[in-house]
């Protein structure tokens, strides 16, 4: 399985829960922090979610 890592580059402040809960499910609590996450259907939609407020790079 390819590797993902997604870091969070925006603020959530006025966005909506379901963005901010996202966020923090996927472990993205501040601006600068990292998560690596095996691409999955389920991990995608939550990128897709909030895409605007993450950057995504592929790990080899």
């Amino acid at each position: 399985m390819a590797k993902i890592k997604v870091t969070k580059t925006k603020s959530a402040i006025k966005r909506p829960k379901n963005q901010k809960l996202t966020l923090e499910a996927m472990g993205l609590r501040k601006i600068g922090q990292s998560n690596e996450f095996e691409v999955s259907d389920s991990v995608m939609g939550m990128i897709n979610k909030v895409k605007h407020l993450v950057s995504v790079q592929e790990i080899n």
